[in-house]
C-alpha cells in the first residue's frame, strides 16, 4: 500500500490554498479580487510582492515535496524480497522493465496528483489555482534541467507580450516539446529507454496549464487581459 498512498499525499499537500489563507491574513478574499484566482499572480496584483513571491514558494513546495518525498522512498533498487519500495540507498543494480515502470508511473502520480490537488481543492468547492508554479515544483526532482529552460522561454516570451497568462501558456506547451527533445537527444527513444510516464505527465502538465488559463485567453483575444504587473489593459 504505501507506493499508492503516495499520489494522496501528493493530493493533500497540493490542496492546500495557500493563497487564500495569504489573502486572508491581510483581510482579503483573494476569490472576490482581481481574476478571482488563488495562485501567486493574483496575490501579487491585488496582495502585493512580498505576499505574491511568498505564495509562489510555497504553491512551488505543494508540487515539489511529495515528488521529492516519492523519489526518495521508490528508488530504482529492490529489498530482499526483490520489491522496490523500501529506502536503499546506494544499488546499482538495474531492475526489470516492469519494475522500472511501476516506480516511475507513481513518481508521476504523486506529481499528477499535486497539481490536482492545487487546481481543485477539497477545501475550497475544488476550485483553486492553475497549476504553473506546483508543476514547476514537481518538475524539480523529475527533470531538474528542464526548470531554467522553461524559465528562459517564459521570460523572453513575457518580454514580447507582456502577460504573464500567455508566458505561462507558452512555457506550458514548451514542456512535453522539451522532454520529447530530451529523450531524444539522449538516445532514449532509440534504445527504448525513455520515461513514458514523465512524458505523459509533460503532456498533461502542459494540457492542464492551457485548460486552466482558457479565461485569460479570452481576455488576451477580447483586450481586457491585465498586463504584467501594471494592470494596463491591452489595446
Amino acid at each position: 500500500m504505501l507506493p499508492w498512498l503516495l499520489p494522496i499525499l501528493g493530493f493533500l499537500i497540493g490542496s492546500i490554498p495557500f493563497g487564500l489563507l495569504i489573502a486572508k491574513a491581510k483581510g482579503v478574499d483573494i476569490r472576490q479580487h482581481g481574476s478571482g484566482n488563488i495562485g501567486a499572480t493574483n496575490v501579487l496584483r491585488v496582495i502585493g510582492k512580498g505576499p505574491g513571491i511568498f505564495c509562489l514558494i510555497l504553491d512551488l513546495l505543494k508540487g515539489f515535496i511529495p515528488v521529492f518525498i516519492a523519489t526518495n522512498l521508490l528508488r530504482f533498487g529492490t529489498d530482499e524480497a526483490g520489491i522496490p519500495l523500501a529506502v536503499i540507498s546506494g544499488l546499482t543494480e538495474a531492475l526489470p522493465a516492469e519494475k522500472q515502470l511501476f516506480v516511475q508511473t507513481i513518481h508521476i502520480l504523486t506529481g499528477i496528483a499535486s497539481i490536482l490537488g492545487h487546481n481543485y481543492s477539497p477545501w475550497i468547492g475544488f476550485k483553486g489555482g492553475k497549476g504553473i508554479a506546483t508543476s514547476a515544483g514537481v518538475l524539480i526532482p523529475l527533470m531538474p534541467i528542464a526548470i531554467p529552460i522553461l524559465i528562459l522561454i517564459w521570460i523572453i516570451t513575457l518580454r514580447l507580450i507582456h502577460y504573464v497568462s500567455g508566458a505561462s501558456i507558452v512555457a506550458a506547451i514548451a514542456l512535453p516539446l522539451l522532454t520529447a527533445w530530451g529523450s531524444y537527444h539522449h538516445g532514449k527513444f532509440a534504445d527504448g529507454t525513455w520515461n513514458k510516464p514523465l512524458l505523459a505527465f509533460a503532456i498533461f502538465a502542459s494540457v492542464m496549464a492551457v485548460w486552466r488559463h482558457r479565461s485569460n485567453i479570452i481576455r488576451i483575444k477580447n483586450g481586457t487581459e491585465d498586463r504584467v504587473l501594471t494592470g494596463e489593459k491591452s489595446t
